[in-house]
């Protein structure tokens, strides 16, 4: 039965009959139009309260997460049920009309009596329905209903292609008064049908002063049977099922195919519908939540009119109507009889209907139908709302009965003033705002309270849509603000000022054209183009803006211009615009032809007899040839420049007289258009050509500049990152997107404002680690609160998600009118490709599109390219590049696109196509232009659609889902995926061996990974009492060889390409956790999030993991509270990594926090207090022991238990460091717990590699605390280790890990020389082993011993390299150290890499990168070095500022090499600045002074700063001794100092420290503008090189003297004098 039912309801037939009553399905209607059919029957109208205010709610939600499907489920959870009864009692549904519906029970007058008692048995269980449901969506659901019977007349109407059908006669106006009356849960008879009813079986009410009454219940006898009445009332009806189809609610749905009558009920389906049914669509298919524009067309009649009157009326009114719609795509949705009136609701917008100027449209049909219908026989009034917004558009009501209807807000408004302000075309503010007309084609009207609409807001009266020359009033639309800047468009100006400047020096025409699309800012760029050209004398500037109306009007455009030429604009009287005509025409034109002006300037002259008999077209010729004469004598008398706006709307007539204006006089013409829709005219196509004509294209804003006008458009200081990520790239640099976004934010109150606080006021939470916030360039501080003295700052509301956000219906009818343009595949492939995400590839998109063959799609995507719907990368470097910088402005030189020749078109179109099918194959990347239309089409999918398609891509994309096969294909948390089960595929054993060998497993058993040791056959040892030299070239000599080796046989060692692991992250792991999120697979969705953020801490980009790790936050938050070892494991990761991004902040307190919940969490309790402390300490010497004595055996380790050591090892690295840090006394005991344990869990591993890095911080830990013997002891360790591993795969990468890791020890401990060796090797294999990041790392740690060491030429040998990398790869960090070095060689050694102002630019352009402004350190040595170059100089103003931003960083203590290199550049600025105080003998310069050398003293102390960084902090220190009188200690520091300097072969500083020496205690008298002179004569590198350096001379630094000392200060001074100092060095090494 089940299965025969489903056949059924596939039947074409059966859902075409769906939507219409069996009034239609089993009529018999004429073929002529209009018909009319009269019988008897019973109407119901119910009113369901409640639909309207829910759609609003949906569609004014900040997020659409539930949407139109969900409105739809709610809607027909209630409707259905009411349809439902309502067939089940045998009625028939005519019309849904929004959250209304009229049902219809049609039988013969003499029935009516008993069929009236079944409708009340009806009504009341529908009643009843509401009353036991609960409400949802905090919905209170109530329905009214109201009853009426009599005589009812069906009038048929429609043309050709479609039928329309009503139901008239007093009953149906009964019905409609019925309802009206009706309160909440009511039940109202019309007096009609109270007269008609049995009235003994009904208890009722009276309504006073009202002939309807109330029903209260039924009130059947005792013995009366209501299912035998019903079954003998049912008898009466045609259609209702009984029998054999007793089960099935409409006879309906049991046709059977026929041809005939399918071709015929086609007619009175919308064709949409008719598409969907086609294509075999969902019912829900067509729902959304759809911006459209609503025309409610109202025709009163005289009431004493027969039917057959109104219905030739009503048909000659629909004709009319369907061909005005069918020109600009919109549609009749519903036809009804309303108040005596019949109502036509029109929409414009429909899904697949939707046109560009869609409001226009819909107010130029309105006014087009209105003067008709207002001719039309027998329509007394004509009504017409148009109101625009999102509405509901979508199927509505039961399986077996529903109908295509629009519900909300925007509907009702348009009827209520449909109603309220009759006789006239009405619109709401919203269609008056997005019309983009003249505010002279409205009239606002008075405001009406109407019923059911709380705040319509203003309500205008469209006046009609032909343009007039309005004197006055066509100047350009938007105004200038002298506050206001022009952004972004200096270019544009340039192009003004250079054809400006080439017009008034030849004396010649000049076109300037600016294309660009809407929303570009075309008509601002005109308007400060008009302020600047007025800014000249003996100019007249006339500028107009054009409308989509101006093009219909013959000659408009030169009317316009010639009426503010003559001075028109600004005579209030059509007298005084006559006699100005007159005074001026008089000696150009006779007398008897002054007539001539009347149509065009509303002037009132004689009509001449010549001028009666002449024609239209001599009329134009003697018209242009007037206005020519009269600009040529215009022309005499001062420039003209005429300025148009939307010039593509100028008329055919108009651009041929201005063609021929520019060929006979000097004018100066600019205009601004968008791309011209079809072939421009011939006159058009000329002035392009034109050799005088600049054809310039509008280019976007770049995504400063974007930042620049949120910032002054909200005028704050700064916004919060997030905003200007989600604005910058939302907006796509569009102005107009961009303040549609922030609208749309301030309607959501989103968007909040405060004072600015200072950083050090902020107490450091997790929460805030990352509140940072991006600023406007400092030319733009004129126009925010800066400018005002106030420093207020946007920050979001707390929980807003901006990336989940719905766009905004203006930007979202954008996109649904170029979706609509495609064809339907192309908008399959759009849809398909928005599932993915707005970046995909043609891998994954192939895998989900349905039946789609790669030729097929390859062609789709290249037109899709070609339409800017996407863009296309060869890799993920390209895409992040393109996204840094927006297409500029240009000039193009073909003009407009528009004219290239129409038979070549076709041609060179198709070789476009193929070459862009070529380019498409290449790039396996793709992204969509603009987010908004991703987002657009995303939510065209219903639910179901989605979770199928989510789950396809997370299956094609988890087979990816790890690191790049140069990484060997492992998780980014090791062995992670041992621990959560998160893949949805069911894998084979082969799957699982093969991802179990990745991770370096053998497979024994089928449901444990076991872990096996490689055995090798001999143990090497290094051999006993080595001395150091020999050590040291044993060590190099391993690495020499392991390089040859790999060089020798390249197969086997080196990878075939680079990591691609940060292309992995984009294209395959965060659209993989995004998938799972929409699959609303929480578990499966954090382990790839927190695989994200432990993939970007391997890349150094904190804020990346910050972000994902703020998503994983969120997960675990939803997550059931299981006690799973997964969930712990996925907490204690989450809380490890959250430690890891504090650590590399600098908040230890936030990171030691983190880091021992996440301890905890693992079984690995750290110790609190001394007493847990001293007994953990012995537990971990004997397990240290144990492990260092015994001989490693073959083992075997499970995955989990691997994972859960290789995170407790990862903790217990940062701690040591995290302890180390803090100089108080017992804080060292836990470091070295700390490392003790991270050692022991090291060693349990029993990986290698693992080992390896214990044994390096081991040894690290033990260098900086000063145990030589220990330290010295684990690096013969690894060494040993590093010789028993074989010669491949992962053995090489921890070779290199190791020289690497070598290389930082050697240099943070003052090994200088053995630091360049060790780096240069690591160097070496790194860069065959194709790691870029790793690469970058080392050539950052080679330069700066090759730097103090004053190996100059192998230093810049590394710093091409780094360049290079920087460039190829894109690594802002690899550039930012580049100029950090350069910076140091300019302060200390003496020449010129790059110079100050290239550094000083990159700083400026990239301070607000988020990998360098969350990298601790680096940022902080860029700023420093500036202050202190600044300082020198002696530009303090510039050293404040850069010394502030340098202090911010300062907080952000980390054990690492850049931040006390940072750290020391700081201090030097800040002892410069001491110098000052003391020479301006400010009062707290003492004081200063001790703070100072304390701070010195408390970097020293710390045993995370590395020696090789105390010979400069000691010389600091000796500098602030001889700056506050002390001798003694000066000597000391100076001292210990330089003996440090010889210990380590730190040759720059120990000439620095020399001089120094020699200086402070001369009596030398230096020139206060010596460091100034010294900058300008610092040679370059390629000098040096070439031996052009100059002559070389002792150079001296800005000298001060003190009246209390006799010393010179002379600070530390420019490397040119040291090298000179130590006998050239620079030469020599050179």
């Amino acid at each position: 039965m089940s299965a025969r039912r489903q056949e059924l309801q596939d039947r074409a037939i059966v859902k075409i009959a769906a939507h219409l009553p069996d009034l239609i399905v089993y009529g018999d209607f004429s073929p002529e139009h209009p018909s009319v059919k009269c019988f008897d029957g019973v109407l119901m109208f119910v009113d369901i309260s409640g639909f309207t205010a829910m759609t609003e709610k949906f569609s004014t939600a900040m997020y659409m997460d539930r949407g139109a499907e969900q409105l739809v489920e709610i809607l027909n959870y209630y409707i259905s049920a009411i349809v439902e009864k309502v067939l089940i009692f045998g009625g028939d549904i005519l019309k849904f009309a929004g959250d209304a519906l009229l049902a219809l029970w049609k039988v013969e007058r003499k029935q009516l009596k008993n069929i009236i008692t079944v409708v009340i048995k009806c009504s009341l269980e529908i009643h009843g329905l509401f009353e036991a449901k609960e409400a949802e969506e905090g919905l209170d659901i109530r329905v009214k209903i109201g009853l009426a019977a009599g005589h009812i007349t069906m009038l048929v109407f429609g043309d050709e292609t479609r039928n329309y059908f009503l139901v008239i006669g007093q009953a149906v106006d009964d019905v409609r008064l019925a309802q009206n009356m009706a309160q909440m849960n009511d039940v109202i008879l019309s007096p009609n049908c109270w007269q008609l009813c049995d009235r003994s079986m009904i208890e009722i009410e009276r309504i006073p002063d009202q002939r309807a009454v109330k029903v209260s219940f039924l009130k059947p006898p005792p013995t009366f049977n209501f299912d035998e009445f019903f079954a003998k009332c049912m008898g009466f009806m045609d259609y209702y099922p009984s029998g054999d189809h007793k089960n099935f609610l409409r006879l309906a749905c049991m046709l059977e195919s026929d041809p005939e009558l399918e071709l015929s009920l086609q007619k009175y389906v919308m064709e949409i519908i008719l598409k969907q049914i086609d294509d075999k669509q969902l019912r829900g298919y067509l729902s959304e939540l759809r911006p459209v524009t609503i025309v409610f067309v109202n025709l009163m009649f005289k009431e004493q009119d027969k039917v057959e009157v109104i219905g030739s009326a009503i048909q000659a009114a629909c004709v009319h109507i369907t061909s005005v719609l069918k020109v600009f795509r919109g549609q009749i949705n519903k036809v009804f009889m309303f108040d005596k009136g019949c109502s036509f609701l029109c929409v414009f917008g429909f899904p697949g209907e939707k046109a560009p100027d869609e409001i226009t449209h819909a107010l130029e049909s309105a006014v087009d139908i209105f003067d008709f219908c207002s001719q039309v026989h027998k329509i007394r009034t004509v009504s017409i709302g148009v109101a625009s917004g999102i509405v509901f558009c979508g199927i509505v009501g039961h399986t077996v009965r529903h109908e295509y209807t629009v519900i909300g807000q925007k509907v009702n408004i348009a009827a209520r003033m449909m109603m309220y302000y009759p006789g006239i075309v009405t619109c709401d503010s919203v269609t008056y705002d997005g019309s983009n007309l003249p505010a002279y084609f409205f009239k606002e009207l008075p405001k009406k309270v109407m019923k059911g609409v709380a705040d319509p807001g203003p309500v205008y009266q469209c006046l009609g849509l032909n343009e007039k020359v309005m004197f006055g009033m066509a100047y350009l639309i938007c105004n200038r603000y002298e506050g206001y800047p022009l952004l972004g468009r200096v270019r544009e100006i340039d192009y003004f000022m250079s054809t400006m400047k080439d017009f008034l020096m030849t004396n010649c025409s000049r076109v300037l054209m600016y294309e660009g699309l809407p929303g570009y800012g075309k008509s601002q760029v005109l308007m400060e183009i008009e302020y600047l050209a007025s800014q000249h004398k003996n100019h007249r500037t006339v500028a107009i803006a054009l409308t989509k109306i101006s093009f219909h009007q013959n000659f408009y455009t030169i009317q316009i211009l010639m009426a503010n030429v003559l001075g028109l604009d600004s005579c209030k009287h059509y007298k005084e615009r006559q006699t100005n005509l007159q005074n001026r025409v008089k000696t150009l034109l006779d007398d008897k032809f002054h007539c001539l002006l009347n149509d065009i300037f509303h002037v009132q002259f004689p009509v001449s007899r010549e001028m009666s008999r002449m024609s239209k077209t001599r009329k134009q010729k003697q018209l242009e040839a007037l206005f020519m004469k009269i600009l040529e004598q215009t022309v005499r008398e001062e420039r003209i420049i005429f300025i148009i706006d939307e010039a593509q709307f100028v008329d055919g007539t108009s651009w041929a007289f201005i063609e021929k204006l520019i060929r006979s006089m000097p004018i100066f013409i600019i205009m601004s258009l968008s791309p011209f829709p079809d072939v421009p005219c011939a006159a058009a196509n000329a002035i392009m050509k034109n050799r005088n004509t600049t054809y310039i294209t509008l280019g976007t804003m770049q995504p400063q500049e974007i930042r620049d006008k949120v910032c002054v458009d909200l005028s704050v200081s700064s916004i919060p990152r997030e905003l200007d990520s989600y604005l910058v790239e939302g907006s796509c640099g569009i102005p107009y997107y961009c303040e549609e976004l922030l609208k749309n934010l301030d309607h959501h109150k989103v968007l909040l404002f405060q004072q600015a606080e200072t950083e050090e006021k902020t107490n450091m939470t997790w929460n805030n680690l990352f509140k940072h916030s991006v600023r406007p360039t400092e030319d733009m501080y004129l126009y925010t609160s800066i400018s005002e003295g106030r420093k207020e700052v946007c920050y979001l509301a707390s929980g807003v998600r901006l990336k989940n956000l719905s766009p905004p219906a203006s930007l979202k009818e954008i996109s649904l009118v170029q979706l609509d343009s495609m064809s339907l595949s192309h908008q399959m492939l759009v849809r398909c490709a928005a599932i993915i995400g707005l970046t995909f590839t043609t891998e994954l998109l192939f895998e989900i599109l349905p039946c789609w063959n790669m030729k097929m799609m390859i062609k789709a995507l290249a037109t899709l390219v070609t339409s800017n719907v996407f863009d296309c990368f060869r890799s993920s470097k390209d895409l992040q590049l393109a996204l840094k910088q927006n297409v500029t402005t240009f000039e193009v030189h073909y003009r407009s696109l528009a004219l290239k020749p129409k038979e070549g078109l076709t041609h060179s179109e198709e070789e476009a196509l193929r070459e862009m099918e070529g380019e498409v194959i290449e790039c396996h990347i793709l992204r969509f232009c603009r987010p908004i239309m991703q987002k657009t089409a995303y939510e065209l999918w219903l639910k179901d659609q989605k979770k199928v398609l989510h789950s396809k891509c997370a299956r094609f994309l988890e087979e990816s889902a790890h690191r790049c096969s140069h990484c060997r294909n492992t998780d980014f948390i090791p062995y992670h995926h041992f621990i959560v089960d998160i893949r949805l595929n069911n894998l084979d054993m082969d799957a699982v061996k093969k991802m179990v060998k990745s991770h370096g497993f053998k497979a024994e058993e089928e449901e444990e990974v076991i872990f096996s040791k490689s055995e090798f056959p001999k143990k090497y040892k290094f051999p006993e009492n080595l001395s150091v030299t020999e050590t040291r070239e044993k060590i190099l000599h391993f690495f020499d060889d392991v390089i040859s080796k790999m060089r020798s046989s390249p197969d086997d060692v080196i990878p075939l390409e680079s990591c691609q692991c940060e292309e992995l992250l984009q294209i395959v792991i965060l659209p993989l956790a995004q998938h799972f999120v929409a699959l609303e697979e929480k578990n499966k969705a954090l382990y790839y999030f927190l695989e994200l953020a432990s993939a970007y801490l391997i890349l150094g980009d904190n804020y990346n993991a910050y972000i994902y790790l703020g998503e994983g936050e969120r997960l675990l938050k939803s997550l059931t509270n299981e006690d799973s070892w997964s969930q712990t494991f996925e907490y204690a990761t989450f809380y490890s990594l959250k430690g890891e991004v504090c650590f590399n902040m600098g908040q230890m307190v936030l990171a030691k926090k983190m880091l021992r919940k996440a301890l905890k969490l693992l079984n690995r309790m750290f110790p609190c207090n001394l007493v847990t402390l001293t007994f953990q300490m012995h537990v971990e010497k004997n397990r240290l022991s144990h492990f260092m004595n015994q001989h490693i055996q073959e083992g075997s380790l499970p995955g989990k238990k691997l994972a859960q050591l290789y995170l407790q090892a990862s903790c217990f690295s940062l701690l040591w460091k995290i302890y180390s840090l803090n100089f108080f006394f017992h804080y060292k005991y836990y470091g070295h717990l700390a490392v003790m344990m991270e050692m022991n869990t090291s060693l349990e591993t029993q990986n290698d590699f693992q080992i390896i890095k214990a044994f390096l911080d081991f040894s690290l830990y033990h260098h900086l605390a000063g145990y030589q013997g220990v330290w010295f002891k684990y690096e013969i360790l690894v060494m040993e280790h590093l010789l028993n591993l074989p010669l491949k795969g992962e053995a090489i990468e921890i070779m290199a890990y190791a020289a690497d890791a070598l290389c930082h020890i050697k240099f943070l401990t003052g090994h200088l020389d053995l630091a360049i060796e060790l780096g240069s090797r690591a160097h070496r294999m790194w860069s065959l082993l194709r790691n870029p990041n790793k690469y970058q790392m080392v050539l950052c740690r080679l330069s700066k011993p090759l730097f103090l060491k004053s190996r100059y030429k192998h230093l810049v040998q590394v710093l091409g390299w780094l360049w290079d990398l920087s460039v190829t790869e894109e690594h802002i960090f690899s550039k930012a150290f580049f100029y950090f070095v350069c910076l140091d060689i300019m302060l200390y050694s003496g020449f010129i890499y790059r110079t100050f102002e290239e550094c000083l630019e990159f700083i400026y352009h990239n301070e607000d990168n988020r990998i360098l402004k969350f990298q601790s350190g680096l940022l902080l040595g860029l700023y420093s070095c500036i202050a202190v170059w600044y300082a020198r100089l002696q530009e303090w103003d510039n050293f404040y500022k850069f010394s502030k931003r340098a202090k911010n960083l300062v907080t952000r203590r980390t054990p690492t090499v850049l931040y006390y290199e940072g750290i020391s550049r700081y201090m030097e600025g800040q002892v410069l600045h001491l110098q000052k105080q003391i020479e301006e003998q400010a009062e707290n310069a003492q004081d200063s002074g001790v703070e100072l050398l304390k701070a010195l003293e408390t970097l020293v102390a710390q045993n995370t700063t590395g020696p090789v960084f105390y010979p400069r902090l000691y010389h600091l220190m000796a500098y602030v001794c001889i700056l506050m009188g002390d001798g003694h200690s000066c000597d000391f520091f100076l001292n210990t100092a330089l003996e440090l300097s010889e210990t380590q072969g730190n040759l720059l500083e120990k000439c620095w420290l020399s001089m120094s020496k020699e200086w402070w205690y001369s009596a030398s008298e230096l020139t206060g503008d010596q460091w100034f002179q010294t900058v300008l004569s610092l040679p370059s590198w390629d000098k040096i090189v070439s031996g052009n350096g100059g002559q070389r001379r002792r150079l001296w630094f800005c000298p001060s003297t003190f009246p209390w000392v006799s010393v010179i200060n002379l600070g530390v001074r420019n490397g040119l004098e040291v090298a000179q100092y130590c006998k050239c060095q620079i030469s020599v090494t050179v």
